[in-house]
């Protein structure tokens, strides 16, 4: 991990425009700062898709087309701290479904909290940890012909423009069986007024999240990054429903990086760009979706319509 790290760091800030990569937000301090961020009320994306699963628990069991006595592989990726997906599990339960829960995450940490939150809330449950890259644990399934459920919730899918959306649901569906169910969750294109704030709140932990990324460089790399020559800089567009990250250099001025061994050059407001956050239409997933191999199965959303759950079926 640590020389795809500084692999990725050279050849981002290399670029013209330079970029880092938002998989590198995860250190024990950023996820730390990601739940902290998942708790702030202007981040509505936690509420809302929390919502629909406490509250439309048996829309989505419908939606999966489950039978009580056959039983499924219900598989997670990026599960997090499993505050949304433990309403899902304990409605399950409630209704004597067979099933074991594959949470995958690249946090370890992350995937040790949430093994010892379920050992409390659903006891009986059997957790099946998998630590590492989505698709190379997702390979190790592709034999098994039990159905499965697929879960990306979190509008994760969002930090992806539409092509490499397109070939990751595409490469999602090449691990999975005809019938099998993939449920996304998405934030759907809004108003500056309420998607600005989640991006850019007034206490600053958005801005101490993306910033931890220079952060990670200085104490891994051995980077000299100066975090007050720097800002975090989001813009949104409610056109196109794209809002995207960046860290704007304060100065003119060079970094090194010692592991690298190499400089970097910086102009005053000069950008460093660090996440996309896709906001998504009917039109604009349908688009997606054509490319693969899934169909549109199910759509849930919020009472506000901020936010959906897509249900998709492997065809």
């Amino acid at each position: 991990m640590l020389e795809q790290f500084k692999t990725d760091v050279d050849t981002g800030l290399s670029s013209s425009p330079k970029f880092l990569s938002s998989r590198f937000f995860y250190d024990a301090k950023g996820d730390e700062l990601f739940q902290q961020i998942m708790a702030m009320p202007e981040y509505y994306l936690t509420n809302k898709e929390f919502e629909i699963f406490s509250q439309q628990s048996d829309k989505l069991i419908e939606a999966f087309d489950l039978k009580k006595d056959e039983y499924f592989e219900l598989i997670e990726l990026g599960a997090g701290d499993g505050t949304k997906t433990v309403e899902l599990l304990k409605a399950l339960q409630r209704q004597n479904y067979e099933y074991d829960y594959f949470p995958i995450d690249i946090s370890q940490n992350s995937l040790d909290g949430l093994e010892k939150m379920l050992s409390e809330k659903t006891p009986a449950l059997k957790v099946v940890k998998k630590q590492g890259d989505y698709f190379g644990v997702l390979s190790s399934f592709k034999e098994s012909k039990k159905k499965k459920v697929l879960l990306f919730m979190g509008s994760n899918i969002g930090n992806m423009n539409d092509d490499r959306a397109r070939e990751f649901i595409y490469k999602l569906g090449e691990n999975l069986n005809p019938g099998d169910k993939l449920l996304i969750g998405i934030d759907l294109i809004k108003a500056i007024e309420i998607v600005g704030p989640a991006y850019n709140d007034p206490a600053g932990i958005t801005s101490a999240f993306n910033l931890n990324l220079l952060n990670r460089i200085n104490r891994e790399l051995g980077g000299d990054f100066d975090l007050e020559k720097w800002a975090h800089a989001p813009e949104y567009d409610e056109e196109t429903g794209y809002a995207k990250s960046f860290i704007k250099s304060l100065v003119n001025q060079t970094v090194f990086i010692s592991s690298i061994g190499k400089s970097f050059d910086f102009k005053k407001e000069e950008k460093i760009h660090t996440e996309i956050s896709r906001k998504y239409n009917d039109t604009v997933m349908k688009n997606i979706i054509s490319g693969t191999d899934f169909k549109l199965h199910d759509k849930l959303t919020d009472a506000d319509g901020w936010f959906a759950d897509y249900v998709l079926i492997r065809g």
